[in-house]
């Protein structure tokens, strides 16, 4: 499967192309500076030169095309202030979803952050909390989309701990603090992959955090769940 990761040299990015590569798929993740791309291509990805905060749709439907999944995986990452982040974390990812519509590619996860479906708490750091407003925006745009199966996952806390491969998967609001609360990036991006290839998760949004459940039955567990909620 031909899937394109936007914001694909970030770390949870490089690390899902190499589960995705591993797995017999051609991950293509889109990088803003032609010096990323070794990286990209160590992980066994193709690397696409397209800044997200310069591309019109049509070019991005262009680089879309023949996909068969998508990955908002993108993030401005803390730097260039608010109006960055409203750019990449919000008008970024509305602008990936009408592209990928536009190119004809149905299937698309978006990685956002727990809490972007809520208004930040009283006391929360300003910037933080412009980033969880900027997800929820995209958020909403994305789940307003009948023309995409879309998948979206939520995880608590990033961690650069080894990752376990189990987890706590949840269409429900998980713990936040505490270890409760987090997740190796490495789970994330491996979760990432099973929605992937798990089309019956489109139509989610999910919460992640680390928890004694294998991924590939985490994921079984909350489309069987929805299902049943669905009858």
């Amino acid at each position: 499967m031909r899937i394109v990761i936007a914001g694909g040299h970030g770390q949870i990015a490089l690390q899902l192309e190499r589960i995705l590569a591993e797995r017999g798929d051609t991950p293509v993740g889109l990088i803003r500076r032609s010096d990323q791309a070794h990286e990209l291509q160590a992980a066994g990805a193709e690397a696409l030169l397209c800044d997200l905060e310069s591309v019109g749709v049509e070019q991005l439907a262009a680089d879309l095309a023949g996909a068969e999944a998508a990955v908002f995986a993108a993030g401005a990452g803390g730097h260039g202030g608010m109006a960055r982040t409203q750019a990449v974390d919000q008008g970024g990812a509305v602008l990936f979803a009408e592209a990928a519509q536009r190119a004809g590619v149905r299937r698309l996860v978006q990685l956002s952050s727990m809490g972007a479906d809520r208004e930040p708490p009283a006391g929360t750091d300003a910037g933080f909390a412009a980033y969880l407003r900027a997800k929820g925006a995209a958020d909403s745009d994305l789940a307003s989309r009948t023309d995409l199966d879309w998948t979206i996952l939520r995880p608590g806390h990033l961690t650069d701990d080894p990752g376990t491969g189990l987890v706590t998967l949840s269409t429900g609001h998980l713990a936040e603090s505490g270890g409760a609360g987090r997740v190796p990036r490495r789970d994330v991006a491996a979760v990432i992959a099973q929605l992937l290839h798990t089309p019956a998760s489109a139509g989610l949004a999910l919460e992640l955090v680390s928890g004694d459940t294998s991924i590939e039955a985490a994921v079984e567990a909350v489309v069987q769940e929805s299902s049943a909620h669905s009858r």
